[in-house]
C-alpha cells in the first residue's frame, strides 16, 4: 500500500464528494482508514474518517452520520467504549465493529448490547458493503433532501443539528409501523411538522393527515368534533356530522395538546383506541375506524398523571414511542439556516428583494433567547421582512423585532479575562483586601498578584472591611 497518499483521513483530491448516506469511519491504522475511505466513497457513500474515539465523538457533535464503522482496538477509549458513548447520545444510530480474532468475544458481547454487527479482519469487501446496506435500511437518512426524492418526507424540517438528526432517524423508524407516538417539546418547536413528516414517511402517506388542538375547542364541541354526531343529537345538530376519526380513516390523526383534553373525554378516547370503533353522538351504531394516532404536548404528562389530571391507561396507550424535540436554544446551529430559509419564503410573500441579513443582525438572531422557539423565529423574520427597506436586513430591525435580551456569547479571551477578574475579586473579598493572604490562597507571589490586580484596576482598599479608601500597591520588586 505504499502508493497510497500520506493523509489517512480524506479521500484522494480527485475523488468527487459522494452524495449518498454519510458514514463515520474510525480506525487508528492509517492504511486501513485510507483503504476503507476509498472503498466506501467509490461505493457512493460520503465518508468522514477519524483516528480515535474522542475525534469520533467530536464529529458526532458536528454532524450526525447515518452509520458508524469502527475498529475495536483504538488508542485511549476503544471501540466498545465508543459504542457506549454513541448509544447514550444517539440510541438509534447503527454501529458496525471491525475486530481481530482476539477480540471476537468482545464483539459478540457488544452485539448483545446493541451493536448492529461486527466483521472480523481481514474482511471481504462485499460483506462489508452488505452489512452497511442492511444497517442503513433500518435508519433514516440524515442529510438534506430535495422535494420528490425518497427522503422528501422530511423536507419541511430544516436542520443541520445532530440532535434533530437523531429525532428524524427515530421518526423514520417508527413511521414504518403503526405504533402510537407521543411528541414532547416546548410550544413552537415544530411538533406538528414532525407529525406530518412521520405520516409522509409511512404507508399511510396517501391517506388523510388531520390535526386537532384538544385545548382550543370547548369540551361539548370537542366530543362532536372527534367522534361526530347524528342529526338531532343535541340542539343545533341539524344534520349528520362526520367526526375527525372517520375523516382520517386510513390515515393519521394528530391530537395536539393532548394534555389539555378534559377528563371525561379521556375515557371516551381510550375506548375508541382500544376498540378501534367510534360512536357518533346520538347514534346507537359504532363505526370501525383505522387511524394512526400521533399525540403532542408541551405539558409534563408524568406530573399530570401523578396529580390525577391525566389517565395513566390512556397515557400508556398513546405513549408507545416518545420523541422529544429540542428547543431552538439547544440547536443554535439551525438558527441562521432557518432564518435565511424563512426570509426567502417571506420575501416572495411581501414582494421584497431581500438578499439576506447583515452579519451583525445574524449574530443577534443566533444569540437570542428564543422562548417561543421556531414559531417565534418565523414571526421575527416576517416582521423584519415586512418592514425592511433595504436588500440587507439591518441589525436595528432585528433588535426591534426580538424585543428580548440576547444570550451573551464571549470570545475565549473575554471569558478568560472575566473569570480572572471575578476570581481576584472573590479572593480579595474573602481576605478583606489582605493581598498577602489572597496571594497565598491563589498560590502566587505578592508581586505577581499585584500585577494581576493592576491589570484589572483593583486596589486592596476597595475590599477593606472599613472601606477606608484605596491603597496603592508597593512598587514591584
Amino acid at each position: 500500500m505504499s502508493d497510497l497518499p500520506d493523509d489517512p483521513v480524506t479521500p484522494p483530491a480527485a475523488a468527487p464528494r459522494a452524495p449518498g448516506p454519510h458514514l463515520l469511519v474510525v480506525d487508528d491504522d492509517a492504511d486501513m482508514l485510507r483503504l476503507l475511505t476509498i472503498r466506501l466513497t467509490a461505493a457512493g457513500y460520503r465518508v468522514t474518517a477519524v483516528t480515535s474515539a474522542e475525534a469520533a465523538m467530536t464529529q458526532l457533535h458536528i454532524e450526525r452520520p447515518q452509520l458508524v464503522l469502527s475498529d475495536v482496538r483504538l488508542p485511549g477509549r476503544d471501540g466498545l467504549a465508543l459504542f457506549d458513548d454513541i448509544r447514550a447520545q444517539h440510541p438509534s444510530l447503527p454501529v458496525i465493529l471491525l475486530t481481530a480474532h482476539g477480540t471476537i468475544p468482545d464483539a459478540v458481547q457488544a452485539t448483545e448490547r446493541g451493536v448492529f454487527s461486527y466483521l472480523t479482519k481481514p474482511f471481504d469487501g462485499k460483506s462489508l458493503l452488505d452489512k452497511i446496506a442492511q444497517a442503513l435500511s433500518l435508519s433514516a437518512p440524515a442529510h438534506s433532501v430535495k422535494p420528490g426524492s425518497p427522503q422528501a418526507w422530511q423536507n419541511q424540517i430544516i436542520s443541520r443539528s445532530s440532535r434533530m438528526a437523531e429525532v428524524l432517524a427515530e421518526a423514520h423508524m417508527v413511521a414504518q409501523s403503526d405504533a402510537s407516538v407521543l411528541l414532547r417539546g416546548e410550544s413552537g418547536t415544530g411538533k406538528e411538522l414532525l407529525a406530518r413528516a412521520i405520516h409522509q414517511a409511512g404507508s399511510r402517506a396517501s391517506k388523510p393527515f388531520i390535526a386537532v388542538n384538544c385545548g382550543a375547542i370547548p369540551e361539548p364541541l370537542l366530543e362532536s368534533e372527534l367522534f361526530g354526531h347524528v342529526k338531532g343529537a343535541f340542539t343545533g345538530a341539524v344534520a349528520n356530522h362526520i367526526g375527525l376519526f372517520q375523516a382520517a380513516d386510513g390515515g393519521t390523526l394528530l391530537l395536539d395538546e393532548i394534555g389539555d383534553m378534559p377528563s371525561a373525554l379521556q375515557v371516551k378516547l381510550l375506548r375508541v383506541l382500544q376498540e378501534r370503533m367510534v360512536r357518533p353522538l346520538g347514534s346507537s351504531q359504532s363505526i370501525p375506524v383505522d387511524v394512526r394516532i400521533i399525540s403532542a404536548t408541551h405539558r409534563d404528562l408524568d406530573l399530570a398523571m401523578a396529580e390525577g389530571q391525566f389517565r395513566a391507561d390512556l397515557y400508556y396507550r398513546l405513549n408507545v414511542v416518545t420523541l422529544s424535540l429540542p428547543p431552538l436554544s439547544e440547536r443554535r446551529e439551525d438558527i441562521a439556516l432557518l432564518a435565511n430559509y424563512f426570509l426567502v419564503k417571506l420575501a416572495d410573500k411581501y414582494k421584497k428583494r431581500l438578499s439576506g441579513f447583515a452579519p451583525e443582525a445574524l449574530i443577534a438572531l443566533t444569540t437570542a433567547a428564543w422562548p417561543g422557539n421556531v414559531r417565534q423565529l418565523y414571526n421575527v423574520v416576517e416582521q423584519v421582512c415586512a418592514l425592511s427597506t433595504s436588500p440587507l436586513v439591518p441589525l436595528a430591525l432585528v433588535q426591534r423585532a426580538l424585543r428580548s435580551p440576547s444570550v451573551e456569547v464571549l470570545t475565549l479571551a473575554e471569558a478568560r479575562q472575566r473569570f480572572e477578574r471575578d476570581y481576584l475579586v472573590g479572593l480579595l473579598k474573602l481576605t478583606d483586601g489582605n493581598v498577602a493572604d489572597a496571594a497565598r490562597l491563589a498560590d502566587r507571589n505578592r508581586t505577581e498578584f499585584y500585577r494581576l490586580m493592576q491589570k484589572h484596576g483593583l486596589t486592596p482598599g476597595l475590599f477593606k472591611a472599613d472601606n477606608s479608601g484605596p491603597a496603592s500597591p508597593p512598587a514591584a520588586s
